[in-house]
């Protein structure tokens, strides 16, 4: 099983990975190693919910394809060995306009499928998905509890449409309903746990007092689903994520239930700032994210290469892809195709446009 992961204080630390990102998702070789290496961090569990499985998303009333099931069925046999819990992330889209008896046999399906491949956890996602409607919080609920009692998962987790007090989500998907949090915090079953991405979609940092807020609103510790490194996206897609966390205080294991990692297109580079906030965590106070990344990228990538994106950092995180100029990209590759690693291999593939998406891409998902 995974070794616990402590606060100084000795407080317990749910740390780990959910795959929600949009655009290429991993492969299932590098989801099995990723589990593996994580693992050995503190990092208990793994929730596949990645934005190109269509299955789980826009046709999720259709079942997997019998190898993807198969796939699936298989990195919950690895969490399993490596003492990590799995999970799904299911997205019904929009289900809450019409959840009539046609609804609930297309979601009974579904959660039997997902029964079948050995979910432990199940999360309910409601996020990107159209908000302004009348008792949203009371449909979603109504959904929530559904599927809570027609699923064997051990866990029952649900994303709200509004996931963030940032305004972003308001100006995307329609005004919030007012009292909403509050709404879901009277109406939810305590069992239920909810995600919460911060002040932000992006949080840069967390606050106790902000967390605390929401937590009272919620009637339960939220869960943060922390969107750090994760680079989708024609905007965020321009950087590589690789600093060391900052803003992710030890002390935020008082005042949450857990805390999701969204991580980054580049598996292997996406293990840096993980490290560093298992670090972050274990040490408190005394955490340094300089030294942090120094140390995470050390065991990711070995000395050599460590070296090499430490001093490219600043190019990777700040400048970003399209401002970096022919020429100087054109050095860069030749640098890290020199590197026999994945994790170079991805800065290549990176620097090629590899993982370029669209708006138009994301909105279709």
């Amino acid at each position: 099983m995974v070794s616990p992961l402590k606060t100084p204080e000795g407080a317990p630390v749910d740390l780990g990975l959910i795959e929600g990102f949009y655009g290429r998702p991993w492969t299932w070789e590098e989801r099995a190693e990723t589990i593996g290496f994580l693992a050995r961090h503190g990092y208990g569990f793994y929730w596949y919910a990645p934005k190109a499985d269509a299955f789980l998303r826009r046709r999720w009333r259709e079942p997997w394809p019998a190898e993807t099931a198969a796939a699936v069925k298989g990195l919950a046999a690895r969490c399993a060995a490596n003492g990590v819990r799995f999970g799904v992330g299911l997205s019904p889209f929009e289900i809450y306009r019409a959840f009539d008896d046609a609804a609930k046999a297309d979601l009974a399906s579904k959660l039997a499928e997902l029964d079948a491949v050995g979910v432990w956890d199940l999360a309910i996602l409601f996020d990107d998905m159209r908000g302004d409607l009348p008792d949203l919080a009371a449909s979603q609920i109504e959904i929530v509890h559904w599927a809570a009692e027609h699923s064997h998962a051990r866990r029952i987790l649900f994303c709200p449409t509004y996931y963030s007090d940032d305004p972003v989500l308001d100006r995307a998907f329609g005004n919030r309903p007012e009292g909403y949090l509050e709404a879901l915090g009277v109406g939810l079953d305590p069992a239920i746990e909810v995600f919460w991405t911060g002040e932000e979609v992006c949080s840069r940092a967390y606050g106790r007092a902000s967390l605390a807020r929401v937590a009272e609103a919620l009637r339960r510790p939220p869960v943060i689903w922390d969107n750090y490194p994760v680079n989708d996206g024609p905007v965020m897609g321009q950087s590589l994520h690789l600093r060391a966390v900052t803003g992710r205080p030890a002390a935020m294991a008082s005042v949450t239930r857990a805390h999701a990692v969204n991580p980054a297109s580049q598996t292997v580079l996406s293990r840096i700032p993980a490290l560093s906030l298992a670090r972050s965590y274990r040490l408190g106070e005394a955490y340094d994210y300089g030294a942090a990344f120094d140390s995470a990228a050390l065991e990711v990538l070995g000395a050599d290469l460590a070296a090499q994106l430490r001093a490219n950092l600043s190019q990777f995180q700040d400048t970003g892809l399209d401002r970096l100029g022919a020429e100087t990209k054109a050095k860069l590759r030749e640098r890290y195709a020199a590197f026999d690693h994945p994790g170079a291999r991805e800065v290549v593939a990176w620097l090629d446009g590899a993982w370029q998406i669209s708006r138009a891409e994301i909105e279709a998902s």
